[in-house]
């Protein structure tokens, strides 16, 4: 065991802290979005800010440790973007996510705290090969995707999506169904799909398991990482799929190319939204009308009216245990022809 870096959570898909590597410094030029990169804390940023290990653990940090993540990008409405691409001649990069995703800062919200300054030590190398997150993907055989989708998609990151997938996940389980989840877009962190795990998923998956630090990528690129994951996805052979877009779709993670590959086994949709507003947006610019809108813009009885008038949409409060009797009976007529959710028995 490799004592000598932290392992972020990008790591997880790779055995990098079992068998070693070598460290070697290449001109930018030669730099690729998923690059296993070793970086030195410079300035650990704020006394708040910790990088997530493999099993999902938040661990502290201090100045002058290196930690091994992955080359990336991210464009968080809310919080920070930024860019390997953007990498100056000085080769200093933040970490953009605690999962070890590392680029060059662009921009960032005042509310966000100071964020943690890296040093690019090198590039894990094995002989004479780099070490990408994709040389450790493995091929699957393709499988046409024929699970039936609950999908959760959000209007802004924070919206409340991975809560209301912990929610149904927890209540599927409860009847009796085999659940995968699986997060098809979004910025890499291991939190989300463990969250779903931790609610009784059998198997979950996402987008950094097929070699994705985040999913910003050309669009060809995208599609072909999609095809493996559906691929994976097929495989946990699950009565219900618990699917999050990460982000929101308008966002630039190709969360477009995500529900129009699996629209066709969409049997439930649920839109956390931040506010009324933004889900008549949502609603217009990808034809898609939720089954269920829910999230901060339900926390009050104006909200939820205002999305009922606005849009034409039930808006339930997931939270609200009140509301549990209205969603049980959505999934049910939803996923009728698998099985009887009260019961957990086959029609």
């Amino acid at each position: 065991m490799n004592h000598k870096y932290i392992f972020t959570s990008l790591t997880r898909i790779s055995d990098l802290q079992e068998k070693g590597f070598t460290v070697k410094k290449i001109p930018k030029e030669q730099w690729e979005t998923g690059d296993y990169v070793v970086c030195k804390i410079v300035n650990p940023g704020s006394d708040s800010l910790k990088l997530e290990l493999p099993n999902g653990r938040m661990r502290g940090v201090i100045r002058g440790e290196s930690f091994v993540g992955a080359l990336g990008e991210r464009f968080a409405t809310l919080e920070a973007t930024g860019t390997w691409r953007k990498v100056e001649d000085d080769l200093k990069m933040s970490v953009l996510t605690g999962a070890g995703l590392v680029g060059k800062l662009t921009s960032k919200s005042v509310f966000l705290p100071k964020m943690m300054k890296v040093a690019y030590s090198g590039h894990a190398f094995r002989q004479a090969s780099k070490q990408t997150m994709e040389s450790f993907v493995e091929p699957v055989a393709e499988t046409a995707f024929a699970i039936p989708v609950i999908l959760f998609v959000g209007t802004s990151m924070s919206a409340g999506k991975t809560t209301s997938a912990r929610i149904v996940t927890n209540m599927l389980k409860q009847a009796g169904y085999k659940v995968v989840g699986a997060k098809l877009t979004g910025a890499g962190r291991l939190k989300d799909i463990l969250a779903v795990k931790d609610a009784g998923a059998d198997v979950v998956l996402d987008f950094v398991d097929v070699g994705l630090p985040s999913s910003i990528c050309p669009r060809e690129t995208y599609k072909s990482r999609l095809r493996q994951l559906l691929n994976r996805i097929s495989r946990a052979e699950a009565d219900v799929a618990v699917i999050e877009i990460g982000a929101s779709p308008l966002e630039p993670y190709n969360g477009d190319i995500a529900i129009n590959t699996i629209r066709d086994q969409i049997k439930c949709t649920i839109l956390s939204a931040s506010d009324p507003y933004a889900v008549y947006g949502l609603m217009k610019a990808f034809d898609l009308v939720p089954d269920i809108v829910t999230g901060v813009a339900t926390n009050t009885l104006a909200g939820v009216s205002m999305v009922e008038k606005l849009c034409k949409v039930r808006a339930l409060n997931l939270i609200d245990p009140t509301t549990q009797p209205v969603l049980e009976k959505i999934l049910k007529e939803a996923l009728m022809p698998i099985r009887d959710l009260d019961s957990g028995d086959p029609e």
